[in-house]
């Protein structure tokens, strides 16, 4: 592909230097629809990005593009704060009806803010409030969003220097294979809350991810997860599950902890629950829970309801039925097969994955950045994550065809080649 310079002046001079994505693919897109985005001269790319997975249904997706359009079109309400509405309403009901129930999930829905970290802010403000205490567990390489409650439970110390300020209350604890397996699960974890001399003040909570995107791709065993449930239960403190990326079907589950058959007792949900890319976040937990006094969380823009339709068309689209979860698991085949070979040519690497969230870990941390550089060259996005930036992700929408992934992928191997 031949590129030409774009004009990035205004975005350069008066956009802040915090921006980032923009840094990797330097072009200025236009147009989306499926699995491609287009910039304003044309050139095409395919997304193995998904928008950090809040595009699980692609761009524009034209079933939900149609729902929004005939909302919008009869004048219904857009901003409605935490009132009642017909478009609530209905994404209430679908819902329940299509996710809660057939899974045996008993939860109480809350509408915490438009973001992910709106959700884990209030996911942490309920477990303490529910157990009267300061404490919350979380685990090394984790990510969970950049307010100051959630950067005090992530793990980056990148992002957590950027706070300003001390972060507080949180207690981080090896995450599964942490220690290359040479330590039981919970070894340390389990004495630190059975030793009083400890110096662990009793934790009212635990969060963890099933999968740590941002932290490098590193998937959680369902024994460590059920271990850890388990764990929880016998020392009296919640479980948290931040799905909030590998949640709304990125694993083939609509949950990423259903693999494990566990029950989590608080779940956040963002991303892609609106379908659409549009900001919308959930705070689950079980009814017992629901300690809230009214108006003691609240929010302005809790009530995105052209994102409560889209999220609605996305749920009577998507989850009537598994087919779309068997898609992803046969999908989940073409990418471990492709990764299985690019890694069997390059010394030191690994990859790492579960349905369409995928990681292929370099020996050289800067052969990934090189690798997501050309892939952009190439035609396609695709980030980089953990640590050191040493692994590159994969994170194509659920709905990309057959042929689009396997283009996507020969670009990906193309690319890591090209830049060993």
């Amino acid at each position: 592909m031949t590129l030409i310079q774009p004009d990035l002046s205004v975005f350069t001079t008066l956009e802040s230097e915090v921006r980032s994505y923009c840094r990797s693919w330097p072009t200025v897109f236009d147009r989306a629809q499926g699995s491609r985005l287009y910039d304003e001269d044309g050139h095409e790319y395919l997304d193995f990005f998904a928008g950090a997975g809040s595009l699980n249904y692609g761009h524009n997706n034209p079933v939900l593009k149609r729902a929004l359009l005939d909302y919008l079109e009869r004048d219904g309400v857009t901003q409605g704060l935490d009132m009642s509405t017909t478009a609530k309403r209905a994404f209430l009901e679908y819902f329940q009806n299509m996710i809660l129930r057939p899974r045996d999930l008993p939860y109480k829905v809350m509408f915490p803010g438009p973001t992910g970290t709106n959700a884990v802010e209030a996911a942490l403000k309920l477990a303490r409030k529910v157990k009267g205490r300061e404490t919350v567990v979380s685990f090394t390489n984790a990510f969970h969003g950049m307010s100051l409650g959630s950067l005090a439970v992530t793990g980056n110390a990148f992002k957590r220097a950027g706070a300003g300020v001390p972060l507080v209350h949180t207690t981080p604890m090896p995450f599964d294979h942490y220690m290359g397996g040479k330590v039981p699960d919970f070894l340390w974890f389990e004495q630190l809350l059975r030793d009083h001399g400890s110096g662990l003040d009793k934790p009212a909570a635990v969060i963890v991810e099933t999968i740590q995107g941002e932290g490098g791709i590193n998937v959680a065993r369902p024994q460590w997860l059920r271990g850890l449930a388990r764990l929880c239960q016998q020392h009296d403190m919640l479980l948290i599950v931040d799905d909030i990326q590998m949640g709304c079907g990125r694993t083939g589950a609509f949950f990423s902890f259903e693999e494990a058959g566990i029950t989590p007792d608080i779940v956040t949900v963002s991303k892609s629950i609106s379908g659409y890319g549009q900001p919308m976040s959930l705070c689950l937990f079980r009814p017992e829970l629901d300690v809230w006094e009214p108006g003691e969380h609240n929010g302005t823009f809790r009530g995105n309801n052209p994102a409560f339709v889209t999220a609605t068309a996305a749920l009577n689209t998507y989850w009537a039925d598994d087919k779309l979860k068997q898609q992803t698991l046969a999908h989940a085949q073409t990418i471990e097969a492709a990764l299985r070979d690019t890694a069997a040519h390059h010394s030191g690497s690994a990859y790492r994955g579960r349905g369409m969230v995928w990681g292929l870990e370099l020996a050289d941390p800067r052969h990934a950045g090189r690798a997501a550089r050309r892939a952009f060259e190439l035609g396609l996005l695709m980030e980089t994550s953990g640590a050191h930036g040493q692994v590159v992700k994969l994170l194509p929408p659920l709905t990309i065809t057959g042929d689009e992934l396997d283009q996507g992928l020969r670009i990906v191997q193309r690319a890591v080649y090209e830049t060993a």
